[in-house]
């Protein structure tokens, strides 16, 4: 006989792991199915560091939601007893005007947030590492920092399974037809019935909910470590978490080295170019490094970081799964409330840390039609 769940989670990665956890926390006979291992480094939610934040440059609206988030990541922390959140200040950077510093500076003033603009020289004196800033702008925000992104999957994970949820790994789902008030849901492997289906695939979403295909591009992204000149300059308590809008396009940043904590990556200060990358797809992108991947965050340490500018340590991919505007979205497969099948995509390089209040956006979807 097929086994029979509440609600069946395709996909157990950042969303897909929170999503499962509320589930679980609720009392929900629910399913986790993932392709890959829990967590994996196949995705989106790999690499050892995702910069949180508060004053949002990309939009005020997403505050709220952002201190929900903060709101459900101790949460976590608090419940199955381990860190994902680490606090380390902010600071961006730009030209006077720039869409980082002034965007951060209107969602700010718009929630009553706490930060401080500071000029280049300002910049210079507090963090003298630093070169080459005099005419930009910073805004410093005593709130951001980074999470921990496979810790926090293998949190969620291990949560939502000491409550009652099962989860299979390396298990691929095929795809689901509606049968009476529920769904049967075929796997590479096995075949269940469940009432709700959520779909948080990632980069694989557009295979399995026509609704987004030609919506969402994926596109290769590469994270660089490299051991700084002088690491002691770059560690936590010393170097905050930091955001510089560049030439090219995006953002360069990365978050302070924690010693002797490299898990899921390798050793060194995280730097990373936040802009889409080259289209690609799940199953065809490169994965090892080639010429070019490098050359804007180089550019960036030599006139900027030379204190950082050291040897490279490693270097990760990871995919981008892009809205056309760049914000991430959450619906029904099928046009309508009610159709039984939910899903969330799009986020753009910028989701990882509202997976905590996403999965409960999504349980609350599944369960109650609404959020």
């Amino acid at each position: 006989m097929m086994e029979t769940f509440d609600v069946i989670v395709t996909g157990v990665g950042a969303m897909g792991s929170a999503t499962l956890w509320e589930l679980a926390r609720r009392g929900v006979r629910a399913l986790g199915i993932e392709q890959f291992d829990v967590p994996h480094a196949q995705g989106s939610s790999h690499g050892q560091s995702r910069l949180i934040r508060l004053a949002y440059y990309e939009h005020p609206d997403y505050v709220p939601l952002l201190r929900r988030a903060y709101e459900r990541w101790r949460a976590l922390e608090r419940e199955e007893g381990v860190r994902v959140l680490e606090i380390t200040g902010g600071l961006y950077m730009g030209a006077a005007g720039s869409e980082l510093v002034a965007g951060s500076a209107a969602s700010a003033r718009t929630h009553g947030l706490a930060y401080e603009m500071i000029d280049g020289a300002e910049i210079g004196r507090r963090w003298p590492v630093f070169r080459g800033v005099e005419a930009m702008a910073g805004l410093c925000e005593a709130e951001a920092g980074f999470l921990r992104p496979e810790r926090a999957v293998a949190a969620f994970a291990t949560g939502a399974l000491r409550h009652g949820a099962e989860i299979r790994a390396r298990e691929r789902v095929l795809g689901w037809t509606r049968s009476g008030s529920g769904f049967v849901v075929r796997t590479n492997r096995d075949t269940y019935t469940c009432g709700r289906v959520v779909v948080t695939a990632g980069p694989w979403l557009p295979e399995l909910v026509e609704r987004v295909r030609g919506r969402i591009t994926v596109t290769r992204q590469v994270m660089a470590w490299v051991w700084p000149r002088e690491p002691e300059r770059f560690v936590k308590g010393v170097f905050p978490s930091w955001c510089m809008e560049v030439a090219e396009g995006g953002l360069v940043y990365g978050p302070p080295m924690v010693m002797g904590e490299w898990e899921g990556g390798p050793v060194g200060l995280k730097v990373a170019h936040h802009f889409p990358g080259a289209a690609c797809s799940p199953q065809t992108v490169e994965r090892g490094e080639l010429p070019g991947d490098l050359e804007v965050v180089r550019r960036v340490l030599r006139e900027h970081l030379p204190a950082a500018d050291g040897a490279q340590m490693g270097m990760k991919v990871c995919l981008y799964s892009n809205s056309p505007d760049g914000h991430f979205f959450a619906d029904e497969a099928q046009a309508g409330v009610g159709s039984g099948v939910v899903f969330a995509g799009g986020f753009s390089g910028h989701g990882f840390k509202f997976a905590s209040v996403m999965g409960e956006v999504l349980a609350d979807l599944a369960v109650e039609g609404k959020t």
